[in-house]
Order: C-alpha cells, then structure tokens, then sequence
C-alpha cells in the first residue's frame, strides 16, 4: 500500500497473548495513534487497514508487538480463499 506506518508501544509485549490488563492504557494509545496518524495521512475518510499478527501462523517475525496501518488505495479482501 502507498501509506505504511508501524505504530509500536514503547514497552516490549512480545505477542498478543502476552497482553496484561496493564497493557490496555498503551494499547488503546496505539489505536488513538492510528486514527491520528490516519487522518495526517489522509487516509482516514476513504478508509485504512490495522493489521497486528501473532506468532508464526499468523505471520508474525518480529516479536514486540507492533500495529500496521496500511491505506492509500483500495486493498481488497483481507484473506485469500483458500484452494
């Protein structure tokens, strides 16, 4: 996608199952960040992606949690059929 932003919490979560309920103030922060970030973008009226994978099935390689913000043009179905 053109837009490409990583937003990433500044305490190290190596995945999402190890989010704590003290995690929730930086990981709602990450979500105001994204929308912020989205409209400096401007993205945010035509639409953007937040992509967070978890472990190796989900296509996590780097293990402190991060969130993609993707966007700028039309970026169709989130996943493939499978065949």
């Amino acid at each position: 996608a053109p837009t490409h932003i990583l937003i990433v919490p500044n305490h190290l979560i190596p995945t999402s199952n190890d989010i704590k309920a003290s995690d929730e103030p930086a990981l709602g922060r990450m979500m105001t960040v994204a929308a912020k970030l989205a409209s400096e973008a401007g993205i945010a009226k035509d639409g953007y992606r937040l992509i967070m994978n978890c472990n190796q099935h989900g296509g996590q390689e780097v293990y402190h949690i991060h969130l993609h913000l993707v966007g700028g043009e039309p970026l169709g179905p989130m996943l493939s059929p499978r065949q």
